[in-house]
């Protein structure tokens, strides 16, 4: 499968601070690829090496193949779409009017907008005023801009860390989307619960180096004690060994009745941050 993105042993200082120290990593055509971190730990220093904004000290980086730094270009620009903390909206115009004006810099048809604008749950708010909105709704029309010209590329920088659970999830649907059609997803978070949720792969970020890097799945299993948890009716929680001896004990409790639920007893993705790093996500 192709490599959209190719990292390698990159390096960032800023004078005597070191943000990434030998990264390597790639991102292959149409999947979703998470780079997990708190913050401070490079994320948004390695997006912005990534489209350009940024050059890496030592190393390499490279997106559709070429050099980071011909992203400039406009055959490349076109194919990308970056959602970070810098909305750079025109707070005196409406939604939809900066909206037209990326649809006209982009050579996106306007009807575009509306589409744009169900993902992201605002098609009813196209009149209101930049200025008077909240960061929440920020945020969407941030995320809608972003989705605009389908690109081929887009990155995503904590793009739910405003919004509440029920708009996550239907900003969730629309990434879903534009996997479908082939957009390739480099997404940041510290939230190891979208992470599960959206990302096929997943990179473990740490003081400016990758600790980790696999599927979730992958990941949950080679961290599992290798117990299942099994609730009772009672209320009592217990833990099992998944050979002969802990079947035949779980055999036991379910022929009395006595199972309210039974369970793998696998770690979230931040439970093995922690163990990993000995850092907590905040």
């Amino acid at each position: 499968m192709e490599n959209i993105i190719e990292v390698k042993n990159a390096a960032k200082l800023f004078g005597n601070e070191t943000a990434l120290n030998d990264v390597s990593f790639h991102v292959k055509k149409g999947e979703t690829f998470g780079f997990l971190g708190p913050s401070g730990s490079g994320k948004t220093t390695t997006i912005k090496i990534l489209t350009a904004q940024l050059r890496q000290t030592s190393g390499d980086a490279y997106v559709f193949g070429v050099p980071t730094e011909r992203l400039k270009e406009n055959k490349y620009r076109k194919k990308i779409g970056v959602l970070t903390d810098n909305s750079g909206l025109y707070s005196r115009l409406s939604i939809y009017e900066n909206l037209k004006l990326f649809c006209d810099l982009y050579d996106v048809p306007p009807m575009r907008i509306d589409e744009v604008l169900a993902m992201v749950q605002l098609q009813n708010e196209h009149k209101k005023i930049v200025s008077k909105l909240s960061k929440g709704m920020l945020q969407r029309v941030t995320l809608a801009r972003a989705f605009l010209h389908k690109p081929e590329l887009l990155f995503l920088d904590e793009p739910t860390s405003a919004l509440d659970p029920v708009n996550s999830r239907h900003i969730y649907k629309g990434l879903e989307k534009l996997k479908s059609e082939g957009t390739t997803i480099f997404l940041t978070t510290h939230d190891m619960d979208e992470a599960e949720t959206l990302c096929d792969r997943v990179a473990f970020l740490n003081k400016g180096s990758i600790q980790l890097l696999d599927q979730p799945k992958r990941l949950r299993k080679q961290f599992s004690n290798g117990t299942i948890r099994v609730e009772l009716m009672d209320g009592r929680e217990i833990y099992l060994d998944r050979g002969p001896d802990g079947a035949e004990e779980l055999y036991e409790y379910m022929s009395a009745g006595m199972v309210e639920s039974a369970n793998s007893n696998e770690p979230t993705l931040g439970d093995i941050f922690v163990e990993v790093t000995g850092r907590k996500l905040s």
